[in-house]
């Protein structure tokens, strides 16, 4: 396929691109390279004819109608967005310019594109999105998010990706665009910008710095290993149904006080600390953020059932890898340290 990937420079996207580029599609990677993005994250794929780059902002409608006539693609995979949840409560324009617009012009675009082609039938708009929109869950195990859960966000970001949602489906009914949706739990692996969970638990770790966890760290997500996330995009906008959204989950709902523990355990024994102690004497509990839900975890039942997939990896697998991967590639990471909010606490609403 030729697959025009936005957010392709990314975490997400650009696991994506990899992958792609991996099983022999032809990618066009679209991105504006806004401070979370980094050109590294795909530099591999870079090296192989099928792969373009182009530097475009999804909030400038007239250039996107140039980038989509020259690939020509087969599909969009629009992952390009605002992500990171304490950013939204401190700057929520972002995020209403880059989800809400953004996905609007990317709509646009794709539509005059499909039209003037004809409307040809094997033509996909793949939205990506985020279980956050679906709000919070009670602690009751039994209950999970479902493609039929009602919207309920409860941040800036999720709220903004919620209406993108929205928009991707109005769209589709108004003007018969061919599309698909997915809405993810939360994803980690190699490549994470280091503001997020998870890696801040890693490099703080090993800066013997404090390793912050907000609130009680009773707050519980279902963790995605990230190219598991790539293989099940691919796999929906290939063969997902028009219309129809997929819940994709990770299977392996953790606290976040859990998490951090695992991390120092796997730290503990791959690169231990000079004097002997464990990684956990760094944990500190720091101030809730505000609004913050107190659980995600998202049934997965009809993209097992209907297109036959799973993730491959258990949470602690998947934190192996990752931490194993920070430790192998300082150089990537210590490149991002200087960029704005890094290392930063974020959010606090004031």
């Amino acid at each position: 396929m030729k697959l025009l990937v936005t957010g392709g420079a990314g975490f997400i996207g650009s696991a994506v691109v990899r992958l792609a580029i991996a099983r022999g599609h032809q990618v066009v990677n679209l991105d504006a390279l806004t401070y979370a993005a980094c050109l590294d994250n795909v530099a591999e794929a870079a090296e192989s004819p099928d792969y373009a780059f182009e530097q475009c902002d999804i909030r400038d409608r007239a250039a996107l109608d140039t980038v989509f006539e020259r690939p020509k693609p087969d599909a969009v995979m629009h992952l390009a967005a605002e992500s990171h949840v304490d950013r939204s409560i401190d700057g929520p324009g972002d995020f209403i310019e880059t989800n809400i617009t953004g996905t609007f012009n990317m709509l646009e675009a794709a539509r005059k594109y499909w039209t003037q082609a004809g409307k040809p039938d094997t033509f996909r708009f793949h939205h990506i999105s985020t279980d956050e929109v679906y709000g919070s869950l009670p602690a009751d195990p039994s209950v999970q998010f479902t493609e039929d859960t009602s919207y309920d966000p409860r941040s800036p970001y999720s709220a903004s990706k919620a209406a993108s949602d929205h928009l991707v489906r109005a769209w589709a009914e108004t003007y018969g665009l061919p599309v698909v949706l997915t809405n993810c739990s939360n994803n980690y692996g190699p490549y994470h910008f280091p503001e997020k969970l998870i890696p801040v638990v890693i490099l703080n770790a090993l800066a013997g710095k404090e390793l912050p966890i907000y609130g009680d760290g009773s707050n519980v997500r279902d963790w995605l290993y990230v190219e598991d996330h790539a293989d099940a995009l691919l796999l929906v906008v290939q063969q997902g149904a028009l219309g129809r959204s997929y819940n994709i989950g990770g299977e392996n709902e953790r606290s976040n006080l859990e998490l951090v523990n695992t991390l120092c355990e796997i730290l503990d024994q791959k690169r231990p600390r000079a004097d002997g102690k464990s990684y956990k004497d760094q944990i500190t509990f720091v101030t809730d953020r505000p609004g913050h839900d107190a659980r995600y975890a998202i049934d997965p039942s009809r993209i097992r059932e209907e297109l036959g997939w799973r993730p491959s990896v258990t949470v602690e697998e998947g934190l192996e890898k990752t931490v194993q991967w920070y430790l192998d590639n300082e150089p990537w990471w210590r490149a991002l340290q200087d960029r704005d909010g890094v290392g930063q606490r974020l959010g606090t609403g004031k």
